[in-house]
């Protein structure tokens, strides 16, 4: 009897002493909305918590005595409160961010509580625990945002190499750990949550780039992505536009005027009225480029209509257009780019794209803790290229004479279905995530002449040439099937193992044909040859992940991950058309590996960082080398599997906020630098080619440096940026520079390069002027040798160029 009452009172302690170690509450809104994903940390255990959707939140592990908790949402007030352990339950009033405040303020209340910018380890119906993210959250980065500025928005993501265009910043080109940068056509690309590049599997490429003046944030998730978005080796990058704004309307426009003629207008409307919410905007951008023959035209216009039927259930419509047409310079050789960087040699290159994007999108919440979304996405869009492209490109191109025309319309669409359930195992929060991905594709490329003229006209020209050397015409109609899920186990409140899976069902098509056709000097044929195909290649396969993580107590996080990636052949690897490329008949699809090993956190409150290592092994890669094939007595550029590749190297991202250090009682005043930094190696490790084994990877720049500053004062906002790339490789045979090569200048070293960049703003009522210079030091320097359009050759970085925007809110 009295065993049975000793264990009683050991109970009765039990449950005490857990109910004072924990609290409950709501956090709402001034109108008593619950507001979910709030931020909250208490200050003396480092721990972070979250409210569900309902405002709900449970903070656990309170410590005797006082405990300061802050509370965090952006465009609402930072709430501290400070409770004791005991405290049972807990009301909590955000109140409305006054937009009145001073830049400076607006930022430092709108500072996320999170150590590091990343994402969470669940949002919405995506599990992201254990992985390599980061957020770039755009409201925070004083940048040229008309021209979509890469390097100044991308500055503090690490290892990222980018090919930087000229052309506004119409097309987006980022790379990194020895994937080629062009088009982003290594990572999965999308626009709030779904796919925006040309064919997912069959042609990856991404013509359309949102935007930045219209985002929010930017997320980017490692190769570890693989399990949920898809098989590739880069990760996944979801460009986040801008929500509704709370209230009937809100205008906002922006126009800014830069070097070579520069002309850019951003104007969106946004609003919520009830439980309809909407974001629209339109923009447009002209310029002239700091080279002849390279002036562009765009114009994009986006929409996004919401309605709210309850609380846990919503509909969402996004519909995006983009078309723009752009001159385009050509390539350099190495001798003309030292000659003058300038100058060009083409002035009949064209290039023009239309693109439509289509999104529906269904969510609801159950309520027993589950989330379901839904997702259907379509494209229907088109890449026009025209041009004299030889892989001589000293040539001149003289009016005239035939220019190749390429044609490619991309139709297809997709569903993604989404199911995340949360749960309790042995105490501690779990989660479940499974879900399916539907996509359909039905493409189409055509390759024949183009008129003789130096104008737009993108027309077949096959009655003016009919002897033209190679035409081609080809459907490749694609379908995927695929199934993924993941689990989050908490085997302890702070540790958590995530391990995942992803089902693939591919089957890529090539049907159609190709011409050549051989003439003599005199123009007679010697050889016309009509070939036509029918390729099929159908595969299923898994792929597997794993993800680690350890929360300690002092808000550090150790992490780690390795997945399974794949690439599928495109359909430039299955069929080309140029006399000046091959492509090896037995060409197959890559495979490897991507991990991660790292820690994240924040130090004393001022200092967050992400340091860490990774490899990615990757097994068959594609590339191209020169060489003479049995067909032709000339050098072409050859596509092959060319062997087994390893890269490898330390990553670490520093942000120290210097105002929060020495001047913490100061509202109006921020400083804080940061360092971003990628030491990298790579080596070719297996090559049935000669001259490959042993060589640097492609793309791979031993030092990828980027230090930065920003400062502020009331309404005054200022940023430097300097970024140091170290020499890279653009072959596998590593080809050296030859500055006598007056030729080719497709494949060869690209030097190493360093820029500096300015910007500046100041914001006064409703009005905001926004100034900088990029490239100040006017370095003479590119980051691409192009094998095929804009090129080929060598594609000059911009000198330095000015720019000014104006932005009015209303």
């Amino acid at each position: 009897m009295k065993l049975k009452a000793y264990n009683i009172l050991l109970l009765l302690v039990t449950t005490t002493l857990f109910a004072q170690n924990s609290v409950k509450g709501k956090v709402t809104n001034k109108e008593g909305k619950g507001l979910e994903f709030v931020e909250i940390y208490n200050k003396a255990t480092y721990e972070f918590f979250s409210t569900d959707e309902n405002g709900i939140f449970e903070i656990k592990n309170l410590t005797k005595g006082n405990n300061v908790i802050v509370f965090f949402q952006a465009n609402y007030k930072i709430k501290e409160i400070t409770i004791e352990a005991g405290v049972k339950e807990l009301k909590v009033v955000l109140d409305d961010l006054e937009t009145n405040l001073s830049e400076v303020v607006l930022i430092k209340q709108n500072e996320k509580l999170f150590a590091i910018n990343k994402l969470k380890d669940i949002e919405e119906t995506a599990i992201y625990a254990g992985k390599k993210t980061e957020v770039i959250s755009l409201d925070k980065i004083t940048a040229n945002k008309a021209t979509n500025n890469s390097r100044q928005v991308f500055a503090q993501v690490v290892g990222l190499t980018i090919n930087e265009s000229n052309d506004g910043g119409l097309q987006l080109s980022l790379g990194g750990r020895g994937l080629d940068p062009n088009r982003t056509a290594n990572f999965n690309t999308r626009q709030n949550d779904y796919d925006i590049s040309a064919d997912v599997l069959g042609y990856p490429e991404s013509y359309y780039a949102t935007p930045t003046e219209a985002l929010e944030s930017i997320q980017i998730v490692r190769g570890a992505a693989s399990l949920q978005y898809g098989t590739q080796f880069g990760g996944m990058i979801n460009f986040k536009i801008k929500k509704p704004v709370e209230k009937p309307i809100e205008l906002v426009t922006r126009t800014t005027l830069g070097s070579y003629n520069l002309f850019t207008n951003f104007t969106s409307l946004s609003g919520t009225k009830g439980k309809f919410s909407y974001y629209t905007y339109y923009n447009y951008k002209q310029g002239d480029g700091f080279r002849p023959n390279s002036k562009f035209d765009s114009k994009s216009f986006f929409v996004n209509l919401n309605y709210q039927f309850t609380k846990n259930t919503s509909l969402h419509l996004d519909y995006t257009h983009f078309n723009y047409l752009a001159q385009q310079a050509g390539g350099l050789t190495d001798f003309m780019f030292a000659q003058n960087p300038e100058q060009s040699n083409r002035s009949r290159n064209w290039f023009k794209v239309d693109w439509n994007l289509f999104a529906l999108r269904f969510k609801h919440h159950f309520e027993h803790n589950a989330d379901f979304s839904l997702q259907l996405f379509g494209l229907d869009a088109s890449r026009k290229a025209l041009g004299y492209r030889s892989n001589r490109v000293s040539n001149p191109d003289t009016e005239g004479t035939v220019r190749d025309l390429i044609l490619g319309d991309f139709v297809n669409w997709g569903a993604e279905a989404r199911y995340l359930k949360k749960y309790k195992f042995f105490g501690n929060d779990n989660a479940f995530l499974i879900g399916a991905k539907y996509y359909q594709a039905k493409n189409s490329g055509v390759q024949g002449p183009g008129s003789s003229g130096s104008d737009a006209n993108f027309g077949l020209a096959t009655a003016e040439f009919p002897n033209y050397r190679t035409q081609s015409d080809y459907a490749y109609p694609n379908l995927n099937f695929s199934v993924f899920g993941e689990n989050i186990f908490k085997i302890t409140p702070k540790f958590s193992i995530t391990p995942g899976f992803r089902y693939e069902n591919i089957k890529t098509q090539a049907n159609g044909f190709y011409r050549k056709i051989n003439t003599d000097l005199a123009g007679n044929i010697l050889l016309d040859e009509t070939v036509f195909e029918e390729n099929i290649k159908e595969r299923d396969f898994f792929l597997f992940g794993l993800g680690l993580s350890y929360k300690m107590n002092n808000g550090l996080e150790i992490y780690a991950n390795a997945s399974q990636n794949y690439r599928s052949v495109t359909f430039n690897d299955i069929r080309t058309a140029n006399p000046s490329a091959a492509i090896d008949e037995n060409l197959t699809d890559e495979n490897g590996y991507t991990s991660d090993i790292g820690v994240r956190g924040k130090l004393l409150d001022n200092v967050s960082f992400d340091a860490s290592v990774y490899a990615l092994y990757y097994n068959d890669k594609i590339g191209e080398y020169l060489t003479q094939v049995p067909s032709s007595a000339a050098l072409v550029r050859y596509r092959d599997n060319v062997g087994t590749a390893l890269t490898y190297g330390f990553e670490s991202l520093i942000d120290w906020n210097i105002s929060k250090t020495f001047f913490r009682e100061n509202d109006h005043f921020i400083w804080s630098v940061f360092s971003n930094l990628a030491l990298t190696n790579s080596e070719y490790l297996e090559s049935d080619i000669k001259n490959i084994k042993g060589n640097k990877v492609e793309f791979v720049p031993n030092y990828n440096l980027k230090l930065g500053t920003g400062v502020g004062y009331k309404n005054f906002l200022t940023s430097v940026q300097f970024t140091y790339v170290s020499s890279q490789f653009t072959n596998a045979e590593n080809n050296p520079i030859d500055v006598n090569d007056n030729t080719y200048g497709i494949f060869g070293e690209i030097p190493a390069y360093n820029v500096l960049d300015f910007s500046s703003s100041y914001k006064w009522k409703n009005f905001k002027l926004e100034a900088g210079v990029n490239n100040v030091l006017n370095n003479w320097y590119f980051t691409r040798r192009a094998t095929g359009y804009p090129g080929p050759g060598i594609i000059p970085s911009e000198p330095r160029v000015f720019y000014a925007t104006l932005e009015l809110v209303f």
